[in-house]
């Protein structure tokens, strides 16, 4: 896996550099503004780019905004976006952008090494990969009715790790689950949704905006 790095903190950069050419990959691209990862991207084409929502010159959000891009203009080069807070809303524009190779994680989440490396190699294969807390933020603002209120809480759960971009597989290993019994509960989602039959990768997703939107 090729993977491009962009962050202006040159120690955390660093680190996440050391993370990835520790599990086995090449890291093609250290940079510290979005203007380099843009440039590096169109003639390097990363599987990946791990970018910080704040980058320079006014440390807002040009991170989002070149990872938006990139996502545009290079559909095979996924896009991981790390921000030190939550800011939810950040997440459901790069959700709503379309959810294929897209990933959006707190700063902490480098701490667990594997799952980071995890979600790099998710988002580099085309999945998603959502941080818990956005998620769980989002759902503490949900009022009233809503879609997701006719889902049992075992469905929700497996809602919240489809959210966070995991495979049925991943899914019946974290609950300890048997397979059937995890593609029964995401067939209830899908029809307690709404969501007509399609492309399951669709249906996924269409399922998780949903999930996020409830705010």
């Amino acid at each position: 896996m090729r993977v491009a790095v962009a962050d202006d903190s040159v120690l955390f950069r660093a680190g996440v550099v050391r993370v990835l050419t520790s599990a086995g990959h090449e890291v093609t691209a250290e940079v510290g503004d979005a203007d380099q990862l843009l440039a590096h991207v169109a003639v390097a084409g990363p599987d990946v780019v791990v970018v910080d929502v704040r980058m320079p010159p006014t440390h807002t959000n040009e991170g989002l905004v070149a990872a938006e891009r990139i996502h545009a203009e290079h559909p095979g080069t996924g896009v991981l976006v790390l921000s030190q807070a939550v800011e939810p809303s950040y997440a459901m524009n790069l959700l709503g952008a379309g959810a294929q190779g897209i990933g959006y994680l707190l700063k902490d989440r480098v701490l667990d090494l594997d799952e980071f490396v995890d979600s790099v190699r998710r988002v580099a294969a085309g999945g998603t990969a959502v941080d818990p807390e956005v998620i769980r933020q989002l759902i503490s603002r949900q009022r009233g009715q809503h879609p997701l209120d006719a889902l049992s809480a075992r469905e929700r759960e497996v809602l919240a790790l489809m959210a966070e971009g995991r495979s049925n597989q991943s899914i019946f290993e974290r609950l300890v689950l048997s397979p059937k019994t995890v593609e029964a509960h995401v067939r209830n989602i899908f029809a307690k949704l709404g969501l007509v039959e399609d492309e399951d990768d669709h249906r996924r997703v269409l399922a998780v905006l949903t999930y996020l939107s409830a705010g």
